[in-house]
């Protein structure tokens, strides 16, 4: 049975989908067979793997709103052990439609539920925001994992997100569960950055992984190249970081 993380947290500029298609790749680059689902109506995970929107036959939001079949919207990636199921704009609109919808909050958990058993790990790229999309998202999940970056504000919001995390667990998924915490954009050599993940590890003690990504220029390139960081430099150190992150996450699931 796959197990699902959703990649959540409602600022933008975090590292979420950066951080959702990287862990993705390291992970079928180690041998596991993993599904992206790209749940952001931006739809940049999808553009991160190759994948252009407007050649997908289905996307998330027919699953959500249309009620097609997950494994119809699969798409296979040129990367190993790599599929996704895609997004698209229409997204957007799918918080307003699911509104006056039949069990709204679990439209992904029972599509996502009929193909998990498929793949070793589905990551899931929610949206910056904690509307619908989101709250289905974490109501599929088993786990969720919380990228913050290392900059000044980073904890801003995050009770708001524990909060969603706590009300989702209490009325829809008892199962979910706190992956970890990722810090992102590291700079070892300034002061703020220490004070920030001395800051993050009080408030999620024992939850800190111990791979931090580092703020590099090839993690910014990749995605216009429309490929994860591992196949467009794989000696970089944003590479090496999620190869790391893989790697923790294999062995807290072994």
């Amino acid at each position: 049975m796959g197990k699902i993380i959703a990649v959540a947290n409602q600022k933008g500029g975090v590292g979420k989908t950066t951080t959702a298609v990287n862990l993705a790749a390291a992970l079928g680059d180690r041998g596991k067979k993993v599904l992206l689902a790209d749940m952001d109506p931006q739809g940049n995970s999808t553009s991160g793997v190759g994948i252009d929107r407007r050649q997908t036959k289905a996307t998330v939001y027919d699953i959500v709103i249309n009620g097609v079949k997950a494994q119809e919207a699969v798409v296979e990636t040129a990367f190993q052990n790599l599929s996704l199921l895609p997004s698209h704009i229409n997204l957007a609109a799918a918080e307003i439609e699911l509104a006056g919808l039949d069990n709204r909050e679990a439209r992904i958990k029972d599509s996502l539920g009929a193909i998990r058993a498929e793949y070793d790990f589905v990551i899931v790229d929610c949206p910056p925001s904690l509307g619908l999309i989101t709250t289905n998202a974490l109501t599929a999940a088993d786990t969720i994992l919380i990228p913050i970056q290392c900059e000044y504000y980073a904890l801003e919001g995050l009770s708001q997100l524990m909060n969603t995390v706590r009300r989702i667990k209490r009325q829809y998924n008892d199962r979910l569960e706190l992956e970890g915490v990722l810090l992102t954009m590291y700079d070892g050599r300034l002061n703020l950055t220490q004070q920030v993940v001395e800051e993050v590890k009080k408030y999620f003690p024992q939850k800190v992984f111990k791979t931090v990504i580092p703020r590099t220029v090839r993690l910014s390139e990749a995605p216009g190249f429309g490929q994860p960081v591992l196949y467009y430099d794989r000696a970089s150190r944003g590479a090496e970081a999620y190869g790391q992150l893989a790697k923790e996450i294999i062995k807290h699931n072994r």
